[in-house]
């Protein structure tokens, strides 16, 4: 390899092409050059011709430019089933792989993929996971873990900023069915959410999910959430999102024993006690006291280089061994929360982590067979984060 990876990209649908443009027009990350790419769609290949570039390489098919010897490196962008089985192809020939989110549909394809990259060490797996980048998120983390504010007692996220109206959902015989995408708002929208929970707070023991499927929109899977879930230690979150909601809230809200974080639009708030909750109440002698405190501020770098952030750290952890935003690997555990939130409102009950994943699998299954969507997703040109591939 020289001193720049050689980038393909599979799939040229809606993020596909926003990388290609940036890759070749902005020169958007100085140690990657796209060379090539691949889509099945003649009309993908002939609109990127026009507005990408003329002179890459262009191909009918993935396996066609991943054994063309052009590339060093591939980008996954296609619809949301197929993400394992590019990601294997790449593995297989050695080529370094940038998987979009979700990692897949259901955690047992995304089981075989991790299997597969750990048999291929040479070769860098990257998840998608651009929001690890935001300042907001990195800071809670860093304060939720390192301890000093004890125990976390309580978290809640609403994210109902993703509404989205019947054209959109129009707009491709796929989108929103579980034949097309495998799922909703979880799958589609909320990939990132749920890979920021389980990173800033873990994962939990148990959830509960209500969904509802079709609530505000003329489709086939879930548009309105609402899940509970209860840790190994006892405490409790809820997290709820819709595409539903006209005008919504993007709202982090997490309690610990000693301080309260917010994290909302792009402020962070931290509300520090001046003890451990635990250790006031042991003293205090007012009927209605509450533990005095006051509000810190946080300090924030600032930073939130979102994609291109996490290309870069992929292209330096290739050139140069540098870190990772995020392993390709981590990508199973925010989907096993989608996974279980969806077997939970299947079956009308609580679940425990770990589920059995053959039976979320049969219960996808039996979905699929009578999904609105036939055949395989191959129109996807219009999807948030999937290519036309």
């Amino acid at each position: 390899m020289g001193n720049k990876v050689r980038l393909g990209i599979i799939g040229i649908g809606n993020q596909g092409s926003t990388y290609a443009r940036k890759f070749v027009h902005d020169n958007w990350v100085p140690d990657i050059e796209l060379v090539a790419i691949a889509d099945k769609n003649p009309a993908r290949i002939a609109w990127a011709k026009e507005n990408v570039s003329p002179s890459i390489h262009y191909f009918g098919t993935a396996e066609a430019m991943l054994d063309s010897g052009l590339i060093d490196a591939c980008v996954v962008s296609v619809p949301h089933y197929d993400h394992p089985k590019y990601v294997i192809a790449c593995m297989k020939r050695g080529i370094h792989v940038m998987c979009e989110k979700p990692a897949g549909v259901y955690t047992n394809q995304v089981r075989e993929m991790n299997a597969e990259a750990a048999l291929h060490p040479e070769v860098v797996f990257g998840m998608m996971f651009n929001q690890r980048t935001n300042c907001l998120y990195r800071k809670m983390r860093e304060l939720v873990q390192s301890g000093k504010y004890g125990r976390v007692r309580r978290a809640n996220w609403l994210i109902t900023d993703w509404y989205r109206s019947q054209y959109y959902y129009n707009s491709g015989d796929w989108r929103a069915t579980w034949q097309g995408e495998g799922g909703g708002v979880l799958l589609n929208q909320c990939p990132h959410q749920l890979d920021l929970w389980q990173w800033i707070l873990g994962m939990p023991k148990k959830v509960r999910a209500n969904m509802k499927f079709g609530q505000w929109h003329d489709i086939e899977v879930e548009d309105d959430v609402t899940c509970w879930m209860e840790y190994e230690d006892g405490h409790t979150g809820v997290f709820i999102t819709s595409t539903g909601d006209p005008h919504g809230t993007n709202r982090l809200e997490v309690q610990m024993d000693g301080a309260q974080l917010i994290a909302e639009g792009k402020t962070l708030k931290l509300y520090e006690l001046e003890q451990l909750e635990q250790d006031w109440t042991k003293d205090n002698t007012q009927a209605f006291g509450k533990v005095p405190g006051k509000e810190v501020e946080v300090e924030l770098d600032g930073l939130n280089p979102q994609h291109q952030g996490v290309f870069a750290a992929w292209a330096g952890a290739i050139l140069r061994g540098e870190k990772l935003v995020a392993g390709g690997e981590e990508g199973l555990r925010g989907l096993t929360l989608s996974n279980a939130m969806h077997l939970s409102a299947f079956l009308d009950k609580t679940v425990e982590l770990p589920f059995d994943e053959d039976l979320y699998e049969k219960e996808l299954m039996k979905r699929v067979a009578t999904s609105r969507r036939k055949a395989p997703a191959e129109d996807a040109s219009f999807a948030d984060t999937t290519g036309s591939y």
